[in-house]
């Protein structure tokens, strides 16, 4: 999901008013601690969500790491080398490792000993979830709906509250036909602008592309753009900012499918299609838009989150 840098009028600065609320700094940009507040908020948030779960999801939940063969396997290091992060640690004997570990004391680069391991960090929920379908055989009759959630990871760091690179995303995927896929998405874009206003949350529906790396990524975004292939639900968190993109609405068509072998029962090459929330954003949204005494934020949106 892509988004704006900034918030216009500063409060989505990581050093404001509206962070000292919600986050603690941990001496990187783009990663915080959350408070009990936000925390609080993003759970009645992800209840919410919930609750627009269709009955025959199967539900998976995610770790923060996935393997580095299935995402390589994925396409992602021809589309966004650029954010993805990899999990390195120290190999060898003990002595080799020791001998690692102490160039730190006296002053030394220790990390160009490190090596890559079979994992990097999630960059989106939904990519372990296309190969563990896929080992199942073909898919039942109807297709497959799923609903996922991960802590994800992107290396793009940025002051900015709206732009964390540790966050929280919460995906429904639909694995089917086309024609499945386009329904899935038809029916999310028009009910996620209801269930921004009953947060009372100003938005807008558009066409977008993802932030694909280089000179080929430019022609892709184009080409992706061109056939409609992403919309995102774009929010500006104060009067006159540049909105940020809190959701997103993706067809895949047989990428994945053709990846992965997903087969339909008539042995057709399945589609697949996603609805990502990303859950950090929308809640910084709440707070930057309604503040952070919830006593003062509308009835009807306490009403919806539950409160």
């Amino acid at each position: 999901m892509s988004g704006a840098d900034t918030m216009g009028n500063g409060s989505g600065d990581a050093g404001g008013a509206l962070a000292a609320a919600l986050f603690a700094p941990m001496g990187s940009d783009g990663i915080y601690g959350r408070t009990r507040l936000y925390e609080d908020v993003l759970q009645h948030l992800t209840d919410f969500v919930t609750r627009e779960r269709d009955p025959r999801a199967e539900v998976l939940r995610f770790p923060p790491v996935m393997s580095r063969a299935q995402l390589e396997k994925s396409g992602y290091l021809k589309s966004f080398p650029n954010l993805l992060g990899c999990v390195c640690s120290l190999h060898g004997t003990e002595r080799e490792i020791l001998t690692a570990a102490l160039q730190h004391e006296s002053g030394g680069d220790w990390t160009r000993s490190l090596g890559a391991s079979d994992l990097v960090l999630s960059p989106a929920a939904c990519y372990p979830s296309y190969p563990i379908v896929a080992a199942r055989g073909p898919l039942p009759s109807g297709g497959v709906i799923l609903d996922v959630a991960a802590d994800c990871f992107r290396q793009e760091p940025s002051r900015s509250l709206d732009r964390l690179r540790s966050f929280r995303m919460r995906e429904y995927v639909r694995i089917g036909s086309a024609e499945d896929i386009l329904e899935f998405r038809e029916h999310w874009m028009a009910r996620a602008k209801q269930l921004a206003a009953e947060l009372a949350l100003p938005c807008e529906l558009d066409v977008a592309s993802d932030p694909f790396f280089g000179r080929v990524g430019q022609v892709m975004a184009v080409s992706q753009r061109q056939n409609s292939l992403k919309f995102e639900l774009l929010i500006p968190f104060s009067p006159g900012a540049k909105p940020t993109a809190c959701m997103s609405f993706n067809y895949h068509q047989d990428h994945f499918g053709a990846i992965w072998d997903l087969r339909r029962m008539d042995g057709e090459v399945a589609h697949t299609g996603c609805v990502a929330f990303g859950m950090d954003r929308l809640a910084v949204a709440l707070f930057s838009i309604h503040g952070v005494n919830l006593a003062r934020w509308p009835h009807s949106v306490r009403h919806a989150l539950g409160f």
